[in-house]
């Protein structure tokens, strides 16, 4: 007789012990980790919402006010003196910016003539001042529109016409009050000097 294959296989152990009984996640499993989940989330939100909403402690240097910006560009100007188109432009674009942010008044925008119309009917300058800045700026005009060139003496009587705008026009230094001790507001008597 000729064994087969067939046979063999038959011959071989045909049972296999049974697995092992597989452990059943309950059906509320699941739920235990949906919670925690957004629980989690719900933690980071808030956290997230807390560190969004604290004031940050960054502190700012204060604004450099208008006329100390002013008079540290006319200084810078001085070094263009040799220029006299580059100069009257760093001076006069200098005096109507320092006028616009002085005043709140559009001043670079405008023709001068534009400019000094608008300010006449203001209360911004004395009447003076007024027609020094109307000089001022048909000088400017002639230099930077119409190619004159002016000497070194007169390019410094427009620093200095633009210079005198600012210091006559800047305001008045708030003086801090003296203050006394003991949170008082008026000074400590002599008595009570004398008698501490």
């Amino acid at each position: 007789m000729i064994a087969t294959n067939s046979n063999t296989a038959a011959a071989a152990p045909d049972i296999r012990d049974i697995k092992p009984p597989m452990e059943i996640v309950g059906g509320w499993a699941w739920l235990w980790w949906v919670v925690i989940l957004a629980a989690i989330a719900v933690a980071a939100f808030l956290l997230w919402r807390r560190l969004k909403q604290r004031p940050l402690n960054v502190v700012l240097p204060p604004p450099i006010p208008a006329h100390l910006r002013a008079k540290r560009k006319l200084d810078e100007a001085l070094a263009l003196l040799a220029q006299p188109k580059p100069f009257v432009i760093a001076v006069s674009d200098t005096a109507r910016t320092y006028l616009e942010e002085r005043f709140d008044f559009r001043a670079p925008e405008r023709t001068t003539e534009e400019f000094l119309r608008e300010l006449v009917g203001t209360r911004l300058l004395l009447p003076d001042q007024k027609e020094s800045l109307g000089n001022f700026l048909a000088s400017c005009d002639l230099v930077k529109f119409a190619k004159y060139e002016p000497g070194e003496a007169e390019l410094r009587q427009l620093h200095g016409s633009a210079v005198r705008l600012v210091e006559e026009t800047k305001p008045e230094e708030i003086k801090p009050e003296t203050e006394y001790p003991a949170g008082g507001s008026e000074p400590p008597n002599e008595l009570e000097t004398r008698n501490s």
